[in-house]
């Protein structure tokens, strides 16, 4: 089987973890998010992941719920990515993938710094990549610290992985009248105002041309489908 990319990145965010909990990490649901990463990495694609935090804490919105200072909440929220990275990369190697954890913010006896070189140079040996910590600054979402890694590490494409089909005209959720987009521009997103990754993450995609797939993580064999070139979810470009 070829495969259409050579290096990916995959977004994944806090709620991919909770798994049946209301909040914290189902280490089963680890267990199914390694079960997909390893059937890419058997077709010799290079992976790197970035993990958001919002199972356990999220910045923006807990700043205001508790009256806390924006920067401080920030930072909590990328704490709380390193604790799904570490989460990941366990279930990872318990299926015999070597991994590595490289974070934003320093902590030598965690994970390791980020450094892009060295990042790649794992890339190149095959091991899989996880970034932690988001960009390492507040007021910065995990989205936009997954386009910031995909254009440094010159990823083929960003795969953002979501509970849902793809994107849509509205919250599929809700609305049956939501629509399922195939394919948009990035100028389509922002204009549309849809809220699938913020603008900030889009603009430097979009001035990059990083192309990005929003598909369901959940269904089984939908990652190894859209890296064998096959159709699903909704690509940007």
């Amino acid at each position: 089987m070829h495969s259409k990319y050579k290096r990916i990145l995959l977004k994944l965010s806090g709620e991919a973890f909770l798994g049946r909990k209301p909040h914290g990490i189902d280490t089963s649901m680890c267990a199914h998010l390694a079960e997909q990463i390893k059937e890419v990495v058997s077709l010799k694609v290079e992976v790197a992941i970035v993990v958001g935090g919002g199972n356990i804490f999220r910045g923006a919105s807990r700043s205001k719920e508790f009256e806390m200072e924006r920067t401080v909440a920030d930072y909590m929220g990328m704490l709380a990515t390193v604790l799904n990275g570490l989460a990941l990369q366990n279930a990872l190697e318990n299926k015999g993938i070597p991994t590595r954890v490289m974070t934003a913010i320093q902590m030598h006896q965690v994970a390791e710094p980020y450094i892009r070189r060295r990042a790649i140079r794992h890339l190149e040996k095959k091991r899989v990549v996880i970034f932690v910590g988001g960009t390492g600054n507040p007021y910065f979402t995990t989205d936009t610290a997954a386009a910031l890694r995909s254009i440094e590490i010159n990823a083929d494409v960003l795969l953002k992985g979501t509970k849902v089909e793809g994107i849509y005209s509205g919250d599929p959720l809700k609305s049956k009248k939501a629509r399922l987009f195939k394919k948009l521009s990035y100028m389509d997103i922002i204009k549309k105002e849809l809220k699938i990754m913020d603008s900030t993450a889009i603009t430097l995609c979009m001035e990059n041309k990083l192309p990005i797939v929003v598909f369901n993580f959940m269904k089984k064999n939908n990652l190894k489908n859209i890296i064998l070139g096959k159709e699903a979810g909704t690509l940007v470009r």
